[in-house]
């Protein structure tokens, strides 16, 4: 039983991309670092002090010998080893020149184990833009393919799975054809129960591969999460670690230099039929439709409503997929961080900027929710708000400053709440 709950342990470990990440766990040590503005922001070439303070048993801890970087997100330009801290406590003060995210990291040496805290501020975030470049003919690309695509019937499927209904929703196993015979979309489905007309919400995928149980939005709303590898949601979770470790491990790199052949390209045009399929519902109400998701989801969310005019409404969480180029900028890119470690290949970042978020949040129509933290090291800042500052479409960003790539309970609760509002207006 060891042997076999191993593998599934390390292939949970290796999917930190999920919709709702938990806050991390409490530990022995504690290392705080506070930035000297409640708001974490600062302008241009303003010097941010730092209190570095580090706690054992909420107590400042003697002598503490510590690691710490300071300068610009993923570029640090002060790097320090060994520091002593004779009371635990120490200020460090750094500035920015331009726009962006200065980053403060330390490591605690305690016992033979390190501990780590992070701060990261913002200056003048506002006025970061892609560095990403927008292809001239980007809507054609992706108007001739989905009009492709859709000349392949949805053919849809769906399987009641009576364990996972309520008395209010039926909940099916569904799939349906994407952009040529036999490559399917597959998903868990919810419907009300009682007869009527719903709005419907569609929830896409964090990072990994996984089985999906489906998500119950409310008892009057549809809602159909999916998956975006073209394989059957439902089935044991050794299986899904397989394919993590083989056939798809590293996917999102697949043909990252072929516009018409990168991984990238069946998933977004899956999201767009899987709001053909949305539409195909008899219970569905035939306008109110959204879009959700965390990370990769959250990337895939801001691609659906850039890709769908239909989409009326979206909610995204610390979205990846973001600003590929930025380390070619000397600044910090989206993940999964194609060119952080290695130089891009020929028509690679051309092929790239196709499926960069930055390119679809400037073509988004629908009203937006968005939620990200600064010390985010999956999804940096910079990458985040890099599209963000581009969307002309109504939106609200909710911060939630020192989160990194996670939520509080408090945040996801108020994604989904205000989901449920747009549902009913």
């Amino acid at each position: 039983m060891k042997k076999l709950l191993i593998p599934f342990l390390v292939l949970f470990l290796l999917m930190p991309f999920g919709i709702a990440m938990a806050q991390p766990a409490q530990k022995l040590i504690s290392v705080v670092i506070s930035p000297d503005h409640s708001n974490w922001e600062y302008k241009i070439k303003q010097e941010a002090k730092f209190t570095v303070q580090v706690f054992k048993s909420q107590v400042l801890l003697d002598n503490v010998t510590v690691d710490y970087e300071l300068g610009p997100e993923a570029f640090p330009s002060v790097k320090k080893q060994n520091v002593v801290l004779k009371d635990g406590k120490t200020e460090l003060k750094a500035s920015l020149k331009e726009p962006g995210f200065l980053r403060c990291r330390v490591v605690a040496k305690v016992d033979g184990k390190e501990y780590e805290g992070l701060a990261t501020v913002a200056y003048e975030a506002e006025k970061i833009r892609p560095t990403t470049p927008d292809p001239k003919d980007f809507d054609l690309f992706w108007s001739n393919s989905i009009d492709e695509a859709r000349k392949t019937p949805l053919d849809p499927t769906m399987v009641l799975v009576p364990e996972k209904c309520t008395s209010s929703l039926n909940v099916y196993h569904v799939s349906f054809q994407n952009d040529m015979r036999g490559s399917r979309v597959y998903g868990m489905l919810s419907v009300p129960v009682k007869p009527g007309k719903y709005p419907a919400v569609l929830l896409v995928p964090g990072a990994g591969i996984r089985p999906y149980g489906g998500s119950n939005m409310g008892e009057d709303i549809i809602s159909l999460e999916i998956g975006i590898h073209g394989i059957p949601v439902n089935l044991p979770q050794e299986l899904y670690y397989s394919l993590a470790t083989g056939a798809l491990r590293n996917y999102n790199g697949i043909n990252k230099n072929d516009r018409d052949n990168h991984y990238y390209k069946r998933v977004y045009l899956g999201c767009v039929r899987a709001v053909d399929f949305i539409y195909s519902l008899p219970e569905f109400d035939g306008a109110t439709v959204g879009v959700t998701g965390g990370s990769q989801g959250g990337a895939l969310s801001i691609i659906t409503a850039g890709l769908d005019s239909r989409i009326k409404f979206l909610a995204a969480l610390y979205p990846a997929l973001s600003d590929f180029a930025g380390y070619l900028n000397n600044r910090a890119g989206g993940w999964p961080h194609y060119y952080k470690n290695a130089k891009p290949q020929p028509n690679e970042v051309e092929t790239l900027s196709y499926f960069d978020v930055v390119n679809f949040a400037s073509r988004v129509k629908a009203l937006g929710w968005y939620s990200w933290g600064y010390n985010d090291v999956v999804c940096p800042p910079t990458s985040m708000h890099a599209a963000y500052n581009v969307i002309k479409a109504p939106k609200d960003l909710h911060l939630y400053l020192e989160t990194g790539h996670w939520t509080f309970p408090e945040q996801n609760s108020a994604r989904i709440s205000w989901i449920r509002n747009q549902c009913k207006k």
